[in-house]
């Protein structure tokens, strides 16, 4: 067997069956593609410019989809070839199978793209891709340089000349910053007149981390527009806006004429927490039938369930991130408190891969 050929012969198969222009791809071998190993990547390699190019694109889309349902799936050696493919919407679907990554050796190769990439999709993509690294510095898990430079090269990009999406995607990333010059951003992209930049300036105001855009998110919430009152409701749960509860509660009452919206209030009041929320979200789980709808039901009252332990922590003066945490009881003696692991993690923030 030669170097070049894969180890197993079922993938072997897999690499025909792209090829292959006359049946469809079978959606089996989708999970063949996780975990590459280095034999099995190189044969990918060596006929990747081979398979048709609406199969290159519809193999990354569902790998993507795939990668959504099953978290122990890694398709990143897959995302690091297609990311130089010479396809734009190869290039864009290859940053999104990088976004769990998180390496930032990727960094500087995002921040090229985002400037220089001929498709002013695929700079907005990775403009966006850049978000969880902009996170991670805040949280002290990559270097301050490097940071500064991702909060560089995004706030050039928010102020300077290319396609409203890139500057928009930009200032959605840059949200998670705590450099002076973002809020003003924030609130310029707030006042303007084109909605989209209204819904972009509340996704920043989500990850920003800052209550003082409160009364901004509660003004939204009641927007005649659906897709800026999915960001407001968003950004109300990010930002855990306990007045914007029973506007939420109210909401899940109505028969939504967007899903959307239906689906951020559950999500947003799992996080926001507080009285009646649990006891609204099982009402819905036992009158639900809808086996999807249960499952998301279920998953914000797990989430639910994080927001008050956390809560409970707060209330006791506890920190997550110690490693001795005590209370005192009522007769005045400590007591040691062993905080889960779960609560000690910080929670992974959403991205805006989707263009519009």
């Amino acid at each position: 067997m030669s170097k070049s050929e894969p180890r197993s012969p079922l993938f072997k198969s897999v690499l025909d069956a792209l090829q292959n222009q006359e049946k469809p791809f079978p959606p089996i071998f989708l999970h063949s593609f996780s975990d590459l190993d280095p034999t099995s990547l190189n044969s990918l390699k060596n006929i990747w410019s081979k398979i048709p190019l609406a199969r290159r694109q519809t193999l990354l889309e569902d790998l993507e989809e795939l990668s959504d349902a099953d978290t122990l799936t890694s398709f990143e050696e897959i995302g690091r070839l297609a990311i130089t493919d010479e396809d734009a919407k190869v290039r864009m679907l290859a940053i999104r199978l990088l976004w769990d990554v998180q390496d930032h050796k990727l960094v500087p190769f995002l921040i090229r793209m985002m400037e220089k990439d001929p498709d002013f999709e695929v700079r907005a993509s990775a403009a966006s891709a850049l978000g969880i690294y902009v996170y991670l510095g805040e949280i002290e898990e990559i270097p301050t340089s490097l940071l500064t430079s991702i909060e560089n090269s995004l706030l050039k990009v928010v102020t300077g000349n290319d396609k409203e999406l890139v500057r928009r995607r930009a200032l959605e990333s840059i949200g998670f910053s705590s450099r002076l010059e973002v809020p003003d951003l924030i609130r310029n992209a707030y006042n303007q007149p084109q909605p989209e930049w209204i819904e972009s300036s509340l996704f920043a105001m989500g990850r920003s981390a800052d209550k003082v855009w409160e009364p901004e998110v509660l003004r939204q919430l009641e927007n005649s527009r659906d897709s800026i009152r999915v960001e407001a409701i968003q950004a109300a749960g990010e930002l855990e806006i306990q007045a914007a509860r029973l506007s939420l509660l109210q909401s899940l009452g109505d028969e939504p004429d967007n899903p959307d919206i239906w689906n951020a209030a559950v999500w947003s009041l799992s996080q926001i927490g507080g009285e009646d929320v649990r006891v609204t979200l099982e009402k819905l789980v036992e009158d639900s039938e809808d086996p999807e709808e249960i499952d998301y039901l279920e998953e914000a009252l797990d989430n639910l369930t994080f927001t008050e332990d956390m809560a409970l922590y707060d209330l006791l003066d506890v920190n997550p991130g110690e490693e001795e945490n005590h209370i005192v009881d009522a007769d005045g003696n400590l007591i040691s408190l062993d905080v889960p692991d779960d609560l000690i993690k910080k929670k992974k923030p959403k991205n805006h891969n989707q263009s519009g």
